[in-house]
């Protein structure tokens, strides 16, 4: 079973899920630059590739007419569209915040102190707790990725990734007793070992499920490590990303209905593992046992390492 993302499709376009869009017209179709494009950056206009050819196309020539548009004709056109003089922050199209506010950085929020103000927010605020489905017993948020090594990624404004284990993961290995998380300002590659978690004599390495540099850990889970098993999803968060790519990541990952059936296929793989008695359980809907490398010790640590984070010896 491969790994396969879930990207909203809009126009031929793809779009990273993560939260609540209000509007999704991109500004310069806003403006009245261009008559048509929806924003596939989640109003990110400073990471965006579209905005950077269009600040460049500003001083270009533009068709047979040899016209330029600068950087004032632009903020006349934003004047000109159907907002009239007012341009609302992006923060607010994209449901970030809900009083209404106007940008006056002419969408240039590496300037703007209000758009750091609530990056600082993110990064030590509370995280808000996911709805949640079940696959054959184990927790599945919704609205997050998760990657085929059972690592988690959820998708924020502002577009950073908070990071985290599964809860099938912490069922398999049990509560860890120590986490090793990587520093800040560390950069994380997807699919290449992210950090590490010890259990007794016992340790094992996680691939990380996007590409990225490390923000803030999880302090509070690094104090107790039991958060990770009884609140994967909410508490148990492990760290925050500034991702590289996150378009291109998010097609390594399941997310959805596909992460349904995925967790639901592992399931399947573990209880093969565990021995042909326990392959009942899945037609008993049973719920999953606890702590599967501590109470079958003949599977081996190793091989569930292999198997289900894929860092175990070759």
């Amino acid at each position: 079973m491969n790994a396969k993302g879930n990207m909203k499709k809009r126009n031929g376009k793809t779009r990273v899920q993560g939260f609540e869009v209000v509007e999704d017209a991109c500004i310069w179709m806003k403006a009245g630059v261009i008559n048509f494009r929806k924003c596939d950056n989640d109003y990110d206009c400073n990471n965006c590739p579209f905005d950077l050819g269009m600040r460049k196309a500003m001083g270009m020539k533009k068709g047979r007419r040899k016209e330029t548009l600068s950087a004032e004709g632009w903020v006349d056109y934003l004047k000109k569209s159907h907002y009239g003089a007012t341009r609302p922050c992006r923060h607010a199209l994209t449901g970030r915040i809900d009083a209404p506010k106007i940008c006056t950085m002419n969408y240039e929020c590496y300037h703007c102190p209000f758009d750091q103000i609530l990056d600082e927010v993110d990064l030590g605020g509370e995280l808000e707790a996911p709805p949640l489905s079940s696959a054959s017993g184990y927790r599945v948020a919704k609205g997050y990725y998760y990657h085929m090594g059972h690592s988690w990624s959820r998708f924020e404004p502002g577009g950073r990734a908070r990071v985290g284990l599964d809860d099938f993961s912490s069922k398999v290995f049990g509560c860890p007793r120590q986490l090793l998380l990587p520093p800040l300002g560390e950069k994380l590659n997807q699919s290449q070992v992210g950090w590490t978690f010890k259990k007794g004599s016992h340790e094992a390495a996680v691939l990380s499920p996007v590409t990225g540099v490390v923000l803030a850990v999880n302090h509070k889970a690094l104090e107790h490590p039991e958060i990770v098993t009884i609140d994967p999803y909410h508490e148990g968060w492990l760290f925050i990303l500034e991702p590289v790519m996150p378009k291109k990541d998010v097609k390594g990952l399941y997310f959805g209905r596909e992460s349904i059936r995925w967790m639901e296929h592992e399931s399947s793989r573990l209880l093969s593992l565990m021995g042909p008695e326990y392959e009942n359980l899945a037609a008993t809907g049973a719920e999953p046992l606890n702590d599967v490398a501590g109470s079958f010790p003949e599977i081996g640590w190793e091989v569930l390492v292999e198997a289900f984070l894929g860092t175990g010896k070759k």
